[in-house]
This record gives structure tokens, sequence and C-alpha cells, in this order.
């Protein structure tokens, strides 16, 4: 398999992985840019051990994408049961990986690098920042308040914007490199503010997508996220990331129009977790931001909810469905537009 194409994929270690697993089957060229600035769960427990940038989205990307070393994949997703020593019961042990590696070499991008060079992975999987740094989030209400546990707290006010607690923090520089050189950048889905705008709040991320010649398509989230996007519409979504990257930016957005059972929907909603559907009007308002919208059967469905650890389920995308769109994108709109 050879294609010319270069994609970059914006996100987290969940949703724009699957973007990534879809394109491998068309492209060799692969590169997924990871949010590391999560401080909940098992990788804020080891970054409260170790002092890194948090490691439990580049560990699941890691092991998902991972070709040759099944076991070696489980082993990073094994939980350490440790009943009696809560900083360490239910940690992953890829995360102590990475932060063993980290100390080893001194860097955690270059740890980064050793780990997916062990697994296999053929995509480049890059942290967005090598900094130790997080998140914070202005509300509406115009209180801050800082870390992404916090941002995504239930019970407070809406979020205004989200923004980098560290000033001096800057994106990775080959993150940097690999959105210059790209043809196809998408961005998403995964959590909105906590992990794929975690990613756009750095300026030098945002503008090197600006300044990219490549076709740019946010991958639109299935449902709403209590904490982050209670009453949000797909086009609330959408105008998010146009806000971050400025107008003329973003080309399409890619909506899913498969619906899950009555059964599932209720499970969902049940938990405060709503199924977003695009109306044809919902559509027209996304066209009036100077993005075109593309509703396609996307979203990989159960008739029940999954059972994640200290995590709330939603609607995943389907890897293939989402890359033969891309496909077809970059098919009928090469790359060097801009």
């Amino acid at each position: 398999m050879t294609h010319p194409i270069k994609a970059v994929s914006i996100g987290g270690g969940c949703g724009a992985v699957q973007v990534l697993l879809g394109l491998s089957e068309h492209l060799d060229n692969l590169t997924g840019i990871v949010a590391v600035t999560d401080t909940g769960r098992s990788t804020g427990k080891v970054r409260a051990l170790a002092d890194i940038p948090a490691p439990g989205d580049i560990r699941n990307a890691i092991a998902t994408l991972a070709s040759n070393e099944a076991f070696l994949a489980q082993l990073m997703q094994f939980r350490l049961k440790v009943p009696n020593y809560g900083p360490l019961d239910g940690v992953a042990f890829g995360n102590l990986m990475l932060a063993a590696i980290t100390q080893m070499t001194g860097h955690f991008g270059q740890a980064v690098e050793l780990m997916q060079n062990l697994a296999g992975v053929k995509a480049n999987i890059l942290p967005v920042t090598v900094s130790s740094t997080h998140i914070c989030a202005e509300l509406v209400d115009g209180s801050v308040i800082e870390q992404e546990f916090n941002v995504r707290a239930l019970g407070k006010a809406d979020i205004k914007r989200v923004f980098i607690q560290d000033p001096n923090a800057r994106a990775y520089e080959p993150c940097l490199q690999a959105l210059r050189d790209a043809n196809l950048i998408t961005i998403g889905p995964g959590s909105l503010f906590t992990t794929v705008i975690a990613c756009l709040a750095f300026e030098d991320i945002a503008t090197a997508i600006r300044e990219s010649s490549a076709t740019v398509v946010y991958v639109c989230n299935n449902t709403t996220q209590p904490g982050q996007t209670d009453g949000y519409t797909l086009f609330d979504h959408v105008r998010q990331i146009v806000g971050y990257l400025g107008p003329g930016v973003l080309d399409y957005a890619l909506l899913n129009t498969r619906a899950p059972s009555s059964h599932a929907s209720r499970l969902y909603a049940a938990e405060g977790v709503h199924v977003l559907l695009p109306t044809a009007a919902e559509q027209e308002r996304i066209r009036s931001l100077g993005v075109a919208p593309v509703a396609r059967d996307l979203a990989e469905l159960s008739d029940t909810k999954r059972d994640l650890w200290q995590k709330q389920d939603s609607i995943r995308h389907d890897p293939a469905a989402v890359a033969t769109a891309l496909m077809e994108l970059m098919a009928t709109r090469p790359a060097g537009r801009r």
C-alpha cells in the first residue's frame, strides 16, 4: 500500500485513534497528535507520582494501534489491583511504563517514540506537548477552574473557553512539522473541551493548521457529554472548533446519521448523554459557518452500554466508515487547495 496522502489526526486516545485505525487500511503516512493534559483516573495518579504529561491517551493510542506485539499491548492496558494502596490501584501498567522510560531518557517525547517502536505501531504517535501542564476553563459566569478533572466536572456553569495553564508551554515541534506537511488533518472525535480543544488551545497548533494547505475535517461527536457539552447541538460543536481555528480554516464536518436503538438511547439519556443526529436545518446552520456538512452512517452501535473503568460510555465511530468518508472527500477535493 503506497498512497501519497499524509494524514494527521488530532484528539485523544480513543476517538482520534479510531480515525487512525480506519485510515491505516488506506494510507501509509499517518500521525496522531494526542492530548496530554488529563488529570483524572489512572493518568492523574501517575502524573502525581512522576510529574510527567498525562500518559493515558498516549498509552491507549499505542496499545490500540500495536501491530506485532499483542502481549505487550495487553500488558500496557492491564490495570493493577492494589486495593490497599490507592495511588497504584487501578493504574494502567502502560502509564507506569511511560513514566519509567521518561525518567530513563529524560524526555517524554522520546519515551513515547520508544514505546510505540516496541509495540510495532506504524503510525507516528506524538504528544501535543512535552510540558507537564494543565488546561483551565473560564466559565460563562466569569469564574475560572483549573485542571482537566475539574473542567469536566458536573454541576458547574457552562464552559466559555479553555486555555493552557502555563503560558510558556509550547506544542511539541514534531507536531507542528507534521501539520505543515499534511494533506489531510482530522480533528476529533473526543471530549470537546478536555481532549480536542485541549490540543487546539496551544496557539502554535492552531496556527500550524491555519497555515497548512491540508484539507481540514472535524469528525463531530455522536453524543453530548455531561459536564462539557450539556444542551449542545452538532452546530454548537462545529462552532467551537471554528472559534479556535478562525474562519475559513475548517473545510468539512463529518456528522453521523446512524441512530442507536430506542433501548440504547434510553440507557444513554438516563446518564445525561443525548444522541446527536443532523437535521436539514442544522446542516444549513453549519454551512453558515463556512463549513460543509457531510452526513454519513458513521456510528459503531450496540444495544447496550460498555462498562468502562471510571469513565462514561458514549457512541463511538466506526473506523472503516469514517475512513471511507474521508477518502471520498480527498478524492473529490485534492490537497493543496489553499
